[in-house]
């Protein structure tokens, strides 16, 4: 038989009103409280895992300026390697730095023909036969400079000879030498770069200048 709630005595509605709040505490407990308290505790998890790896970052700070300056030497010394041995062969840029230093030295570089490249393991030879003639001591001045190119250049098989016995260096031309000219040269100049050693470089070999 039902009961109304005004019917019931004031210490049971007291009973009947704490136990439906208590029963209203709970459904919203586990439908929403424990749902927020779910993800603040996530939340809180996350932002305790950023303090951690901030502070651990924050302690390579002072180490940061110094790895800096650790990067950009390496750079450069990178940036020297790479003019000392090129990453590639630039030929051209090669010849234009031979005949250079020969204007310089008051010589004519009369012939240069490149020769059958020989890979090694970690670089590859280019090796150019060359020919050139002018006044001894131009000569001898032309061969310092060569050997203070930042490019590394390897100077072999060197035959010199007076001008009015050039076949005697072997040269492969004679020409009609100026009066101060005094000696004929011919000799192979080798120069190199670095490769990937997966790659096979061509060796090719073709004449520049006749």
């Amino acid at each position: 038989m039902a009961t109304n709630f005004s019917e019931l005595s004031g210490l049971k509605q007291w009973g009947a009103l704490i136990a439906g709040a208590a029963l209203l505490s709970a459904g919203l407990y586990y439908t929403v409280f424990k749902s927020k308290s779910d993800q603040n505790a996530v939340a809180q998890h996350t932002v305790q895992e950023k303090v951690r790896e901030n502070n651990e970052l924050e302690s390579y700070r002072p180490k940061l300026k110094d790895m800096e300056r650790q990067l950009a030497n390496l750079k450069q010394q990178l940036d020297i390697e790479r003019r000392i041995v090129p990453d590639e062969k630039q030929e051209d840029a090669f010849i234009e730095s031979m005949n250079s230093e020969a204007q310089k030295a008051g010589i004519e570089l009369r012939r240069y023909v490149a020769m059958p490249v020989s890979a090694k393991e970690y670089y590859t030879e280019v090796p150019f036969q060359m020919e050139l003639d002018g006044p001894y001591y131009s000569m001898l001045n032309f061969f310092d400079r060569v050997s203070k190119l930042e490019r590394i250049v390897n100077v072999s098989s060197l035959l010199v000879s007076s001008t009015r016995n050039a076949s005697d260096a072997k040269v492969k031309h004679t020409y009609q030498y100026a009066p101060n000219e005094s000696v004929v040269a011919s000799f192979t100049a080798t120069t190199f770069y670095s490769h990937d050693l997966n790659a096979a470089p061509a060796t090719k070999p073709g004449a520049v200048k006749q």
